[in-house]
């Protein structure tokens, strides 16, 4: 019921129609409002009226710009980071320790083979080139080399360079003959990658033929193990019992079974401590070296696999539970023959999130697949950008790369399924555009743990105490009493907090929405003098302007609806007896038969107006107050 009474007044005032001009509801905003410039462009003179407008005006303006500033700062999202200190016992990170070398070269070395040859054939072209081709070449197996060969430019000539084939005849018809020679500092080392059959080909270039003969073996090496099953790399890796000697965590001894296996192509076996994925995380008793994890590792590095592995040392990284290691990108050297200490501070981040920061809790709002969790790992910009170029290598070259997670029903790149991957991988790699695609696609995880580290270094053992020290080891893991450790590959690492206290780095708004409203209301009151009433007297005014608009335009709509003429007869008017007959009697039915032949026929069904005398207007007889009668006359003259 009251809504319908609200329909049926606005219906009564829409037919009445408006009670104010615009003019009228200017003038009455101007003499009420609280803000203090419109009262005086009304009460004042000409000259005062125009001066008081244009600073109304100016100061308007002001307001306008300066709440169009601070809605720009807020909208910016911008955030303030503070860093607190605190102090508490803390759980001990997990630490991932890898050998530098994937392989043992005595479990791979028969899968090598052909490759091994063909380097040292490529390495004698390189260092003895003035004997030309030999016949140690016929033995070779060129299947691997055919697919991505190395090459001599001989830049001598920088406008005319000239492309040497090391095993064969130049390519460039205005090459040398076999047999030429070409000095290091004239000719650099490249590698030749083509798709299509050959028949698009580029070179990629390096500074020292040392790195271009590492990376071609290093390419030829992955294709060889995409091609083996996984469990069987797992086993021509290093063994936890052969590459963790000893144990102590505070004062509890641990040994190899209390590490998790990963196998990470780039190291192979990997070995993670306090991991906390199946196990207790173990905390730490007290800050220092007594309180934290000793190792003693053996790295073999006499079996490292020669031209795949360059750098002998243990490599490895401290983490936070759960979380996986990406040990390339994050991992530190630890060199055989020393003891190498690493102190250990915490810092804690806690990012703010959307929209004051591109970051993500879990991974789920991120529109890469993460390939990392069937570890049962929690999210990491590092798992999400090797997702996105595992993603785009799959698309853009039909397989995936060795070194990362495959999605299910995907294949490993290999030159024989995928003769053209080499040229595909590389470009990619190289792409700009790639790379910007996964950085504005993933995002960094709003809370993160940080362990700085402090690393110092000593030989280890002395020479005093090396002999008793690799006899006990080697009786402990090989039982023999023969020594069989070295100092070229024993480890020995200390990981402890220096200190129990603890960094937060936690982001807040720089502008909250107290600052905004503070800002926006000091501008209005000190340009305009006016507060939020003054604003929702503003607002009224508005809404009766569009009142006011609405009403007049519903009237001019009426107005020119009856103004509208009606339509004539069809026929000749009736006579004055046919309407008075009509009029008197209401079953009369005019006469339509033809009285003439040049009369006309009225149309059938068709209905004449009654006619009839309007009533007389009775209000001009009525009396009215005088009040009443000036009041309307002064509207007239208005």
């Amino acid at each position: 019921m009251p809504v319908k009474k609200y329909l049926l007044k606005c219906l009564h005032r829409l037919q009445k129609g408006p009670g104010y001009t615009y003019k009228e509801l200017l003038v009455w905003y101007c003499n009420n409002t609280n803000t203090h410039g419109p009262k005086r462009i009304i009460c004042e003179g000409p000259k005062k009226k125009a001066m008081w407008f244009l600073l109304t005006l100016l100061f308007a303006c002001l307001v306008c710009w300066q709440w169009g500033v601070f809605i720009q700062t807020y909208l910016s999202w911008e955030v303030s980071v503070s860093l607190s200190m605190g102090f508490k016992t803390m759980n001990f990170p997990a630490v991932t320790v890898c050998n530098s070398s994937p392989f043992q070269y005595s479990k791979v070395k028969h899968l090598l083979k052909d490759l091994d040859e063909l380097m040292e054939a490529v390495l004698d072209k390189i260092l003895a080139p003035e004997f030309g081709h030999t016949n140690t070449t016929s033995t070779l197996n060129f299947t691997i080399w055919n697919h991505t060969p190395l090459v001599l430019i001989d830049e001598r000539n920088p406008d005319h360079p000239v492309i040497l084939e090391l095993f064969g005849d130049s390519q460039n018809s205005s090459s040398p003959a076999p047999g030429s020679t070409c000095n290091a500092q004239g000719c650099k080392v490249a590698m030749k990658l083509c798709s299509a059959n050959g028949t698009v080909c580029t070179f990629r270039n390096f500074t020292s033929a040392t790195q271009a003969v590492t990376e071609w073996y290093i390419l030829q090496a992955t294709n060889i193990f995409s091609q083996v099953l996984p469990e069987d790399l797992v086993g021509m890796g290093y063994a936890p019992d052969r590459i963790i000697l000893a144990c102590l965590f505070g004062t509890e001894p641990c040994s190899h079974r209390n590490f998790t296996p990963i196998f990470y192509p780039d190291y192979g076996n990997c070995y993670i401590f306090n991991w906390g994925m199946t196990e207790t995380v173990l905390p730490s008793a007290n800050p220092g070296t007594e309180f934290g994890l000793k190792l003693i590792l053996d790295i073999g590095q006499e079996d490292y696999v020669p031209f795949l592995a360059s750098t002998a040392g243990a490599r490895l990284m401290l983490h936070e539970q759960r979380t996986y290691p990406f040990i390339r990108e994050e991992g530190i050297y630890a060199m055989a023959g020393t003891e190498t200490s690493i102190g250990v501070l915490v810092d804690k981040l806690q990012r703010k999130g959307e929209p004051y920061s591109p970051c993500t809790m879990n991974g789920s709002d991120v529109a890469i697949q993460n390939l990392y969790s069937d570890y049962n790992t929690t999210y990491s910009i590092q798992a999400c950008l090797h997702s996105c170029f595992q993603d785009h290598m799959i698309h853009n070259c039909s397989c995936g790369h060795y070194l990362y997670p495959l999605p299910a029903g995907e294949k490993y790149c290999n030159n024989r399924d995928f003769p053209d991957w080499a040229y595909c991988y590389l470009n990619l790699q190289m792409s700009v555009a790639q790379r910007e695609t996964c950085l504005s696609m993933c995002k960094e995880s709003c809370n993160d743990t940080q362990y700085k580290m402090t690393i110092s270094m000593a030989d280890w053992p002395s020479e005093a105490s090396e002999d008793w020290i690799f006899h006990v080891l080697s009786q402990e893991r090989d039982q023999s009493a023969n020594i069989t450790l070295s100092r070229k590959g024993v480890v020995k690492l200390n990981i402890y907090f220096q200190e129990f206290n603890y960094r937060t780095i936690e982001e807040s708004p720089a502008n909250n929405i107290v600052w905004l409203l503070s800002n926006l209301g000091g501008q209005f009151g000190f340009w305009m003098g006016g507060s939020v009433l003054c604003l929702i007297e503003f607002g009224e005014i508005i809404i009766d302007f569009i009142w006011i608009t609405i009403i007049k335009l519903v009237v001019s709509c009426k107005g020119l609806r009856r103004k509208r003429p009606q339509a004539p007869y069809t026929g000749p008017p009736p006579t004055v007896a046919e309407l008075v007959e009509a009029h008197t009697n209401f079953g009369f039915q005019p006469d339509t038969t033809n009285h003439s032949p040049h009369a006309e026929v009225y149309p059938d069904q068709q209905t004449l107006p009654i006619p009839g005398t309007p009533p007389p207007n009775y209000d001009s007889l009525r009396l009215q107050p005088l009040d009443t009668l000036e009041s309307d006359s002064e509207v007239e003259a208005i």
